[in-house]
């Protein structure tokens, strides 16, 4: 995406020989000019996509599939297991993408087919960003896939950050091409992959913004990555940090990156999102200029910002138990599962009434409702099965349930009968009062639980000793820095962990390098990533 903002009837420049084209266009600061990478035409496919980077310890090959399956047992208790996450996280990790029904593995390593319950968590992102998107001025655009080498040349530092991860096209209609092509947004060589966090292929959102001054720049930059924040609070329940990337984390080419990094149930870092201050490096690169208000060529100042599928792996990671998904109710593509409950042919048609309409009811209040009607199944293993799938709130309806005009509400992150409700009465005011409350209370619930986790694994350093202490333990470490990048690689070497940011929100008084001892203005947090 690209987005410009400057000064009435000016005009924008792109050099011809950094692009097929040359365009000018009149714009103005009123209705600026702004362009966001989106989606593939083809409405069957929607497939948007950009890479990312961090970094990960598992494979999720055909070949390893092939092995997860042959170790299963054909019976359905057997195939409805997921390993505990204190056994083996990553395992669990993959389970639950599995018998959640999220994704499948594609026939590349490292590509992943995405699940319709899977992709309705993405479709659940894109609708509420594509909202705030255009709250913000911004409109949504699609780019070619394909761009020449020659243009990842154009900018050094952006070709040494990316180039070993490139998919080059060599050949096209049976023959050589003069020259190789780039997957513009499309693919990532990766070594180590690992579903919806990094994978070869996958959906993104990316927005490109161009503007007359750097501090136009800036405050879009900051703008986005708190849209990011609010987004991760608010619809996914996750508790992110934001701040500002160290220099040798810095996006390759950037003058400054933003992030948001959440702790995942395993305590590593999530780069969850990232918004970027490019300054003038690519203007300048490709040639991209504006007329200002003189009549004068300037280069623009430029941002860029996104987030992807491995949102959809971050939800996955903070919120999710031994049993399975657990979805924020905002993010989930059904929020309320309702199971009909009989034994004898003369309740059936009762309970079913009493199910389609309660369904209603819910619908009507803007709820998203499944019915689990199918006979192939007990409803013991019904309530299983869409426990695993992270549905956040059953409702049981039986004989019993019909003759009393009530129902029984089960919430999904209170296990067993603490969590259930009996006798909710069927009334539509009531029920949908009662409904929209638990979603509202679980959406709290969820958010409440994760910063209390993620703060109880925050500590405090002073010293080197007493990071590493901290990152040997599994924790974060957040402490006074201002040593060089080559200390800050010293430490990823001997800890493996890394500066995930420069948090905005800063303690105040003097600081003592936890390092070198010296002065130092910020703190910084430590982790190892994903």
């Amino acid at each position: 995406m690209g987005a410009l903002r400057l000064p009435s009837l000016t005009t924008f420049f792109i050099s011809s020989s950094s692009s097929t084209f040359t365009r000018a266009a009149s714009i103005s600061a009123r209705s600026p000019f702004l362009l966001r990478l989106h989606q593939h035409p083809n409405p069957h496919l929607h497939l948007s996509r950009k890479a990312l980077a961090a970094s990960v310890a598992s494979d999720f090959s055909t070949e390893s599939l092939a092995k997860k399956e042959s170790r299963e047992s054909n019976s359905n208790e057997e195939k409805r297991f997921i390993t505990p996450r204190s056994q083996d996280f990553s395992a669990w990790y993959l389970d639950v993408i599995a018998r959640a029904e999220l994704a499948d593995y594609g026939p590349v390593r490292g590509t992943m087919v995405i699940r319709p319950y899977g992709y309705a968590i993405w479709e659940s992102i894109q609708e509420y960003l594509n909202v705030i998107f255009k709250e913000t001025g911004h409109s949504n655009m699609y780019f070619p896939q394909f761009i020449p080498y020659s243009f990842i040349e154009k900018e050094a530092s952006h070709v040494e950050g990316f180039s070993p991860e490139l998919a080059l096209v060599t050949i096209g209609g049976g023959k050589e091409l003069e020259e190789k092509l780039v997957w513009a947004n499309v693919t990532r060589w990766e070594m180590r992959t690992k579903p919806f966090v990094r994978t070869l292929e996958f959906l993104w959102q990316e927005g490109h913004t161009a503007h007359a001054t750097p501090e136009e720049a800036e405050k879009e930059a900051l703008q986005m990555i708190d849209v990011y924040k609010k987004f991760a609070y608010e619809q996914a329940a996750i508790p992110v940090i934001a701040g500002r990337k160290s220099r040798a984390e810095t996006f390759a080419g950037a003058s400054r990156t933003y992030t948001i990094e959440a702790m995942m149930g395993d305590r590593k870092a999530l780069q969850a999102g990232t918004s970027h201050n490019l300054g003038q490096n690519f203007s300048r690169a490709f040639g991209t200029q504006f007329s200002d208000e003189n009549g004068q060529r300037q280069h623009v100042w430029q941002t860029s910002w996104a987030v992807s599928t491995r949102f959809v792996g971050g939800i996955i990671m903070t919120h999710g138990d031994d049993t399975g998904l657990m979805l924020p109710p905002k993010m989930a593509p059904i929020q309320v599962v309702i199971v009909p409950i009989w034994k004898k042919a003369d309740e059936k048609a009762g309970v079913l009434d009493a199910v389609s309409s309660v369904a209603k009811i819910l619908k009507t209040a803007g709820v998203k409702v499944k019915v689990d009607d199918s006979e192939q199944r007990t409803p013991g293993w019904k309530f299983n099965f869409w426990e695993m799938k992270g549905v956040p709130l059953r409702i049981e309806i039986g004989p019993r349930d019909v003759s009393n005009g009530t129902v029984v509400i089960s919430r999904r992150d209170v296990p067993g009968k603490q969590g259930k409700v009996f006798g909710v009465s069927m009334e539509p005011s009531i029920l949908q009062a009662q409904v929209k409350e638990r979603l509202e209370d679980i959406q709290s619930a969820l958010l409440e639980q994760a910063t209390s986790f993620r703060d109880s694994n925050i500590v405090d350093v002073s010293s080197y000793d007493e990071l590493k202490e901290a990152i040997s333990q599994g924790k974060w470490a957040r402490g006074p820095w201002s040593a060089s990048e080559a200390e800050e690689l010293k430490v990823k070497e001997e800890t493996g962990a890394t500066i995930r940011c420069f948090p905005f929100e800063q303690p105040p008084g003097l600081k003592t390098c936890l390092m070198t001892g010296n002065s130092a203005d910020e703190v910084a947090l430590f982790a190892k990533s994903y």
